[in-house]
């Protein structure tokens, strides 16, 4: 029987946007029965809102304190428990899907399919490989359980339905290992719109030249109602943490309006945002890789030409 499962994200209170991103990508399947199932210590909250998504058949949730904090090596044997009944099983493709689904993929014995950004059959996907450079056609075996992770940058959200779908309580049943724990969450990525799903992101680059010198990235981003990101650079040269990291090993975004401030362009930080709506560049120097896909681009010192932008906001 061909039915789809997607396993929500969200932080106890807020569905994810990323989830409706892949509604939408399990919706191209063209399989009409899609549950969501809703881990957490209280999920109530986050399975109404799922339930109101167009498209769902079920939302299934899934209450236990284990569950109170998205750990892979307690959501995993129960997310393949649930997935033995189901012909796809997916989530987004995020730090916290791909942390999750390739140990679930493990327990139920199948390969996965990450970072889906088309679907061609509901056995056949197309998927990034080489940073973004080439698109590879992966084919899972007729009668195999389909495991993927979808790209949000690839997907536009499902919407919301008229009405709501049925909510279901399932008893979590199956053996949860006790080796790992939950201690705290540390982040220095401040306090600013989400990185991964903000439609305004203004990024710097290692031309910031310190901590310090990326304050006017913040303050520029802050003027804008935009997200902080930065290149791999800035990050490795201690400039911003690497939650803030865009490209190939960092986040794949797809922003309304993305500002590269200082970043040159290598093809690992473009693999990240090139499904951008708009990108602006800003760069000294006029020969940078950026300047080759950007929208706009400003040749000149981006502590000057920063500010003379802010000024006009």
């Amino acid at each position: 029987m061909s039915r789809i499962l997607i396993i929500a994200e969200h932080d106890g209170k807020n569905l994810d946007p990323s989830v409706a991103k892949t509604l939408k990508g399990a919706l191209d399947v063209g399989i009409d029965d899609i549950d969501i199932a809703v881990f957490a210590e209280s999920p109530d909250p986050v399975a109404g809102q799922a339930a109101r998504l167009e498209g769902v058949s079920r939302v299934l949730t899934l209450a236990d304190e284990d569950f109170a904090h998205p750990l892979a090596a307690k959501l995993a044997p129960e997310i393949a428990r649930l997935g033995a009944d189901y012909s796809h099983v997916f989530m987004p493709s995020t730090m916290y899907g791909k942390d999750v689904l390739p140990r679930a993929a493990a327990l139920m014995g199948v390969n996965m399919v990450s970072e889906i950004q088309e679907v061609i059959d509901k056995n056949s996907f197309r998927r990034p490989i080489y940073a973004g450079n080439a698109i590879v056609k992966v084919t899972v075996p007729e009668g195999e359980t389909v495991v993927g992770t979808i790209r949000q940058a690839s997907f536009s959200a499902a919407g919301e339905g008229g009405g709501e779908a049925p909510i279901e309580a399932v008893e979590p049943s199956a053996d949860r290992p006790d080796h790992t724990r939950f201690v705290n969450v540390e982040t220095g990525g401040g306090d600013g719109p989400d990185l991964a799903t903000s439609p305004r992101v203004v990024s710097g680059g290692r031309a910031m030249g310190s901590s310090e010198g990326f304050k006017v990235i913040y303050q520029f981003a802050e003027k804008l109602g935009a997200a902080v990101g930065a290149s791999r650079a800035a990050v490795d040269a201690g400039y911003v943490p690497n939650e803030l990291q865009v490209g190939q090993t960092g986040k794949i975004i797809a922003p309304e309006l993305y500002f590269a401030v200082g970043i040159s362009g290598a093809i690992q930080h473009l693999t990240g945002i090139k499904d951008a709506g708009t990108i602006v560049a800003i760069n000294k120097d006029a020969e940078a890789p950026i300047f080759e896909v950007a929208d706009y681009g400003l040749v000149g010192d981006l502590f000057e030409i920063l500010p003379e932008i802010e000024s006009h906001l």
